[in-house]
């Protein structure tokens, strides 16, 4: 590339920075072009967006979306140095623009100003898509799969020490991130009022951190499932290794093939309920209803809509490249299909800020191990685990997304649910 051409790029791309942010704030983010020149100036910000070529901009903004924008990001387009949740910031204020940016960058002159990208788009975490009817047995292993089966070592580096994969409970926001797991443990069980000798159905079970928890520690018997190979093989050992084996059995199972009606005192989900899908939430509850007995308990816990659902509507980034099929749901559907198995809704509490705080912690402590992530993973899959949990905290951060915790009664013919006319001992 001759200096003339290079210039030209080098102009091109300032002159569809300036247009496409003349009425957005950059008091947080700025940009480096490929060849050193930043923009709007050299003033350090939270975040600088590293352009690695001259097609940079056409490859983040040509499709006109925000998941063109992600796989950009995956391809190495562009870099984020610095504190990706303020480039979050950044997409949504361009979102929010009042021409907005998706519809408003299609016939986007400047666009094609641009110089193109040589070759073809390979992201480098394709996903081919899912096989047979949705949320059918075989599907949902395979989506799961997906996700959770991509290296138990992967997550164990950035983790806390009992690769708790769902938000902490924190009581101030410096706490660290393994208190503020155990704590959440302890909430749970204490929400689920376990006594000795109990049996606990943990739906999801991950990597058997509740349920070898909440044996040591409320002396009840649990029963794990997971469809996760890698997951189910850690727990088993862990399990193992803690001498809890007569307390705690792990199965690689779909919660629609526990086979016990009527077996368990409690049953607890933690994020999985994202996976079962709305269509589907009647037949969870009514296989949860089945499981419990009279006058127990279920605590659901899972991510739900926000304020603004609409920004969850068609194929997103998330869909694609994080979790297939999933599904976040409004919280008043999930309270229905609830309420038509049979269960009393009890309590309902939204633990949005819990989440923003733990995946900040979970980023940090991704980004401080890159290199050694590398080992597990490629860069690309590094990449998607860093942009989702950066764009879920800003979600959980403004009431985009919600996590709720409701907790479910099964009451006797009599109407009697067995309950304490206080929570007094949930916050002893």
């Amino acid at each position: 590339m001759n200096s003339a051409t290079a210039a030209t790029d080098t102009a091109s791309s300032v002159d569809f920075l300036r247009a496409l942010f003349e009425h957005v704030s950059l008091d947080r983010v700025g940009f480096r072009l490929w060849d050193g020149t930043p923009w709007p100036d050299a003033t350090p910000r939270a975040a600088t967006l590293v352009l690695k070529h001259p097609a940079a901009l056409r490859e983040m903004f040509s499709t006109g979306t925000a998941k063109g924008l992600a796989e950009a990001y995956l391809r190495d387009d562009f870099d984020v140095e610095g504190e990706i949740e303020a480039a979050i910031d950044l997409a949504v204020a361009l979102e929010e623009r009042p021409a907005g940016w998706i519809s408003a960058l299609g016939d986007f002159y400047r666009l094609h100003r641009l110089p193109a990208k040589p070759g073809g788009r390979h992201d480098g975490r394709m996903f081919g898509g899912l096989g047979g009817k949705r949320h059918s047995l075989a599907r949902d292993r395979e989506a799961v799969s997906f996700h959770y089966d991509v290296s138990n070592e992967f997550y164990r580096l950035w983790l806390d020490e009992r690769m708790i994969y769902s938000c902490g409970y924190f009581a101030t926001p410096d706490e660290s991130i393994d208190a503020a797991q155990t704590a959440k443990l302890d909430y749970l069980c204490r929400k689920l009022r376990l006594r000795p000798g109990q049996q606990l159905l943990d739906i999801g079970c991950g990597w058997g951190g509740l349920a070898m928890f909440a044996a040591r520690n409320y002396e009840v018997r649990v029963t794990g499932v997971t469809l996760s190979e890698r997951q189910a093989e850690w727990a088993v050992a862990r399990v193992r290794e803690a001498g809890l084996s007569d307390a705690v059995k792990i199965e690689l199972r779909d919660y629609r093939e526990v086979r016990k009606a009527g077996g368990f005192d409690a049953i607890v989900s933690v994020g999985m309920a994202e996976h079962v899908g709305r269509e589907r939430l009647p037949e969870y509850f009514g296989k949860a209803w089945e499981l419990l007995r009279t006058g127990g308990v279920f605590l659901n816990h899972a991510i739900g809509e926000g304020r603004r659902a609409e920004r969850f509507r068609g194929p997103s980034f998330v869909d694609e490249y994080v979790f297939p099929d999933a599904d976040i749901v409004p919280l008043p559907v999930v309270l229905q299909a609830a309420a038509g198995a049979g269960f009393e809704v009890r309590d309902v509490e939204n633990l949005r800020e819990h989440y923003r705080l733990t995946l900040q912690h979970w980023v940090r402590r991704l980004e401080a191990v890159h290199e050694r992530a590398r080992e597990f993973v490629n860069e690309p899959t590094f990449r998607v685990w860093r942009l989702y949990m950066a764009g879920s905290a800003h979600g959980f951060a403004t009431g985009d997304l919600a996590v709720f915790q409701t907790l479910l009664a099964k009451p006797g013919r009599d109407g009697r649910a067995g309950m304490p006319l206080t929570r007094d001992d949930w916050y002893r």
